[in-house]
């Protein structure tokens, strides 16, 4: 029961990341570049005081990150925040999601994998769905805003495969928070023309980097610990459908039928592929 509480807690919070993101972008609450400073500062403050009441306060403590991972990661959050501007909670979400499994995929295949019928089934009715989400039409998401979520994905994605390796998760997303900071910050000032900041703007992107992302993440790590590769992947699907349920609620934002297909034919699919790869392995 504590693990299923931990893992509903943490996936809770990763739908809120999006929810968080859209509530302060969409009306101008804040411009993207500062959310994504205070997001980023925010997260590295709270990983920084876990990993100095879990291990003590040392520079090497403090110090595990990797530069590539943390230019990762700033990409991720700067082109996540970009795009919430025009896109919508579940629409950002499902896109997210999407391009982070792709890129997991990908990389596999490019390793030498080679799935199986079942799993390269569950890859096409995925990449199809996908493919038809983006497309032009009425109800496709804005094409930039799509786009910049798409490349937060895969950057998301390259994240988590660099992290696979990391021997103590928690000291190396401190690092990585701590090392992209001064990126966020170098952002702040090219974009200082369009800087726009709210009190209530400061206040939700301290909750998305301190609670949803630095507590959220740290909570993830302790429960990857406790739970299969496969079951880690197939809780992550909810993700979208909560961050559109919390756009739903939150922001009175509609539920299209493209949309709603869409996420059912594209998380199918991944689940489809994960659960056939793990048969064959």
């Amino acid at each position: 029961m504590r693990i299923f509480l931990l893992t509903a807690l943490t996936i809770m919070a990763f739908a809120a990341n999006s929810i968080l993101g859209r509530t302060a972008l969409e009306d101008g609450a804040i411009d993207a570049s500062s959310y994504s400073l205070i997001r980023l500062g925010s997260g590295a403050i709270m990983l920084a005081i876990l990993v100095i009441v879990s291990k003590g306060f040392s520079r090497k403590n403090l110090s595990g990150g990797n530069l590539f991972s943390a230019v990762s990661l700033f990409v991720y959050a700067a082109a996540f925040s970009f795009s919430y501007i025009n896109i919508e909670t579940g629409v950002g979400a499902l896109i997210l999601f999407a391009c982070v499994q792709a890129t997991m995929i990908g990389w596999s295949l490019f390793k030498g994998d080679r799935p199986s019928g079942l799993e390269w089934l569950g890859m096409i009715i995925a990449f199809g769905a996908f493919i038809w989400l983006v497309s032009p039409g009425l109800e496709a998401p804005d094409p930039l805003a799509a786009l910049l979520m798409a490349f937060s994905g895969i950057a998301w994605g390259i994240y988590s495969l660099r992290g696979k390796s990391a021997s103590d998760p928690l000291m190396a997303t401190a690092g990585n928070f701590i090392l992209s900071v001064p990126m966020a910050l170098a952002l702040l000032v090219v974009m200082y023309s369009s800087l726009d900041i709210t009190q209530y703007g400061i206040l939700l992107a301290i909750a998305s980097g301190a609670i949803t992302s630095g507590l959220g993440y740290a909570l993830w790590y302790r429960v990857l610990k406790q739970i299969t590769p496969t079951k880690a992947a197939i809780v992550q699907l909810t993700v979208p459908v909560l961050a559109g349920f919390g756009g739903t609620l939150v922001l009175s934002e509609a539920w299209t039928f493209r949309f709603a297909l869409a996420s059912a034919l594209i998380l199918g699919g991944v689940a489809i592929s994960i659960l056939a790869k793990n048969k064959r392995s």
